[in-house]
C-alpha cells in the first residue's frame, strides 16, 4: 500500500477527532514488561460490550489469569464506533495495544503495512491451521496470518414472526420485489416494517452492499475496489434500489438519530416488538436481549433476497467475523491468550453463553439456538463471501461507502452521487 511512513501519516488528522491525548497514546502496548514483580501485563482491547458478552470475557481474561499467574491482562472494552475511532489514533501514533480486536481485511492490511503487527504465522501455525478455513481468510495478507480468528458470520433480516403473521405474510420473502411487498403490507397493517441505527452509518451501508452483490455478484465488488470504479450499471442498480426502499419510508421514527445498541437503538427496537425487521449480523439476538427485551421464539431469520435480473446468486454472503491481531513486538504471553481464545474449551464456552458461531470444528455441536443453525446453514452453502466492506477496502474508502450510503438514505445524495463519491475516494487512495 506504498510508503509506510505514508500510511501512518494517512491516520494523523483523525487523531484529534478521536479525543485521545498523548497520555492515553502511550499507555497502549508498553506495560508488557516483568517489572520487579515478575508479572507481565497484556492490554487487550475489544469491542465486547453488551452482556452476555462483556461478563463472559472477562471471565476468561480472569480464567487465563488463574491457570498463567504472572500474566495480568488489562481489558479496555470500548463500543463499536468509538473502538474504530481510537484505533485510528493508536494507528496513527504507532503505538497499538498489545491484543486488539480486527476484521481483518483492508483497515488491517493498512496496520500491517504500516509495520505495527506481528506476523503470526509461525508462532500460531502449531494450532490456528485447525481453525475454520473461511474464518481465517480475512486476516490473511500475502499468505501471511496477521489475525486469529474467534467468530465467523453474515449479515441477514432478523425478523418477528408474530408482526409477519399480523400483517399477513406467511414466509419471508426471497426476491428484492416481494421484500418491498413485504415492507408495504407491514405498514399497510401499522407496522414498522425496519429498525435503522442512521447515526452510525455502517448498518446502512449493509443494505447498499448487499443490492450491489445482488445485482453484480460478490466478485464485482472487489474488482470494482481493485479498478478503482464504482460507477457502473449494478452499482448505480443497487442505489436506486434502495432509494426506492427509503422511499416507502420504511423505518422508525428518528431512526437518523438513532443508534445501533443504545436502549432507545436499532436493536432495542426490533428487541421490544417495535419494528418487524432490522439486516444485521449474527450477533443481532443477544444485542436485542441486552439492549431490549429479546423476541424469544418469535425471532426469525433470513438471507438477503435475490434482486430480479442480477447475476449475484441468493446464496452469496456478506459478513465476517472477529479476530484478533498483536502489535509489532507483542510479548509471547500475548500469543499465548490467543492460543487459549482460540481453543477447543474457549469456543465451546463463547458459542454456549454468547450465541456466536464456532471456528473450531469441534465446538459446533454446542450450537443450540434455530437461528444460530440457520446461520450456520446459510455459511455452509455460501456459494461467494464478501468482507464488509468498511472493512475490505482501506479505511478511507470503506469510510466514504458509509458516509455516502448515509447521504442516500438521509436524501442529500442520488445513486449517481453515491458511485461518484466512493469511486473518486478509491482514487485518491494510494
Amino acid at each position: 500500500m506504498g510508503d509506510p511512513a505514508l500510511s501512518r501519516r494517512g491516520f494523523l488528522a483523525a487523531s484529534a477527532a478521536a479525543g485521545l491525548g498523548m497520555t492515553a497514546l502511550t499507555a497502549c502496548g508498553g506495560d508488557s514488561d516483568g517489572g520487579s514483580s515478575g508479572t507481565t501485563t497484556i492490554e487487550w482491547w475489544n469491542i465486547s460490550t453488551t452482556q452476555p458478552a462483556k461478563s463472559v470475557w472477562a471471565a476468561l481474561a480472569r480464567k487465563y489469569e488463574a491457570q498463567n499467574p504472572k500474566v495480568k491482562i488489562k481489558i479496555v472494552q470500548l463500543e463499536n464506533d468509538a473502538y474504530k475511532s481510537k484505533m485510528t489514533a493508536l494507528t496513527s501514533s504507532g503505538k497499538l495495544p498489545d491484543i486488539f480486536h480486527t476484521w481483518g481485511g483492508g483497515v488491517l492490511k493498512q496496520q500491517v503495512d504500516a509495520g505495527l503487527v506481528e506476523d503470526l504465522t509461525d508462532s500460531t501455525k502449531p494450532w490456528a491451521d485447525a481453525l475454520l478455513p473461511v474464518a481465517r481468510e480475512p486476516y490473511l495478507i500475502d499468505d501471511r496470518a496477521y489475525g486469529v480468528p474467534f467468530d465467523i458470520g453474515m449479515i441477514g433480516f432478523w425478523y418477528n414472526k408474530a408482526l409477519f403473521k399480523k400483517a399477513g405474510i406467511s414466509a419471508p420473502p426471497t426476491t428484492w420485489s416481494g421484500f418491498l411487498d413485504a415492507v408495504r403490507g407491514l405498514k399497510s397493517a401499522g407496522v414498522t416494517p425496519l429498525a435503522l441505527a442512521g447515526k452510525e452509518k455502517w448498518p446502512g451501508m449493509y443494505y447498499w452492499a448487499y443490492l450491489a452483490m445482488r445485482a453484480a455478484g460478490a466478485e464485482a465488488l472487489q474488482k470494482a475496489y481493485d479498478d478503482k470504479d464504482f460507477t457502473g450499471a449494478p452499482f448505480l442498480e443497487a442505489g436506486e434500489h434502495l432509494k426506492e426502499l427509503v422511499g416507502l419510508q420504511p423505518f422508525q421514527k428518528g431512526f437518523l438519530g438513532a443508534a445501533y445498541s443504545s436502549p432507545t437503538g436499532q436493536a432495542a427496537t426490533v428487541g421490544n416488538g417495535k419494528a418487524a425487521m432490522e439486516l444485521m449480523g449474527q450477533w443481532a439476538p443477544v444485542v436485542q436481549a441486552d439492549a431490549g427485551k429479546g423476541l424469544g421464539k418469535d425471532l426469525g431469520f433470513f438471507p438477503f433476497p435475490a434482486v430480479e435480473g442480477g447475476k449475484g446468486a441468493i446464496t452469496e454472503v456478506f459478513g465476517g467475523g472477529g479476530g484478533h491481531a498483536l502489535r509489532r513486538g507483542a510479548p509471547q504471553e500475548a500469543v499465548d491468550f490467543l492460543k487459549f481464545f482460540a481453543s477447543e474449551a474457549t469456543d465451546l464456552e463463547l458459542v454456549k453463553k454468547t450465541g456466536v458461531l464456532p471456528v473450531v470444528p469441534a465446538a459446533e455441536s454446542a450450537i443450540a439456538d434455530p437461528n444460530i443453525k440457520a446461520v450456520q446453514g446459510q455459511l455452509k452453502k455460501a456459494t461467494g463471501f464478501q468482507l464488509y466492506l468498511d472493512q475490505a477496502y482501506a479505511p478511507a474508502v470503506g469510510q466514504e461507502v458509509n458516509d455516502s450510503v448515509a447521504g442516500l438514505i438521509s436524501g442529500s445524495k442520488s445513486p449517481e452521487q453515491v458511485a461518484q463519491s466512493i469511486t473518486k475516494t478509491a482514487k485518491e487512495e494510494q
